[in-house]
């Protein structure tokens, strides 16, 4: 199932006119992000090989934050068009954040003027805080970049004032158990 991002409400309206995740959870958590608009006004990183990095967030990348239901703790993924990812923990809004030991998702992009798709598959085994028979609550988020340097945040929900993607209101969709 595809779910539409929302920008911002204060966010500048740039050259990406639609963002849709389609997010499926199995033996991995799919990931497919599919971004529509004018890319050519955007800052697409260059792809590189996959590896972990930090900050990905201050440039174009997209993010999942998966909580189980009923748990303050949640995880957090971001990955990039450049193939650079991260995951991290939380024990609690925004507090007790650790590197998350995971496989290297498998990255993969696709671009053209009017269309930039990134898929992730992130295998998430043996995560004690992320029960596989557990309701899955997820918040999908992406950052776009502009050239100048501005961005836009787009959320399937956002909280009152500025974009929070650990907010409790973004953990807006539901993965029931394989």
């Amino acid at each position: 199932m595809n779910f539409p991002l929302l920008p911002h409400p204060d966010s500048p309206r740039g050259g990406v006119d639609a963002i849709a995740v389609h997010a499926a959870r199995g033996s991995t958590l799919t990931l497919r992000y599919v971004s529509t608009g004018d890319l050519e006004r955007l800052t697409i990183p260059e792809p590189q090989a996959a590896q972990r990095a930090d900050e990905l967030w201050n440039s174009t990348c997209f993010e999942a934050f998966l909580r189980a239901t009923g748990e303050n703790g949640y995880l957090e993924f971001n990955v990039a068009p450049s193939r650079l990812w991260a995951a991290y923990s939380f024990a609690g809004y925004r507090e007790g954040m650790h590197d998350l030991t995971i496989p290297a998702p498998a990255i993969s992009v696709t671009c053209n003027e009017r269309e930039l798709v990134l898929q992730a598959h992130i295998v998430l085994e043996n995560i004690s805080c992320l029960p596989r028979n557990s309701v899955w609550q997820v918040g999908l988020s992406a950052i776009i970049e502009e050239p100048n340097g501005r961005k836009s945040y787009w959320a399937l929900r956002h909280p009152p004032g500025k974009p929070d993607f650990h907010h409790p209101d973004c953990f807006a969709l539901e993965l029931p158990p394989p």
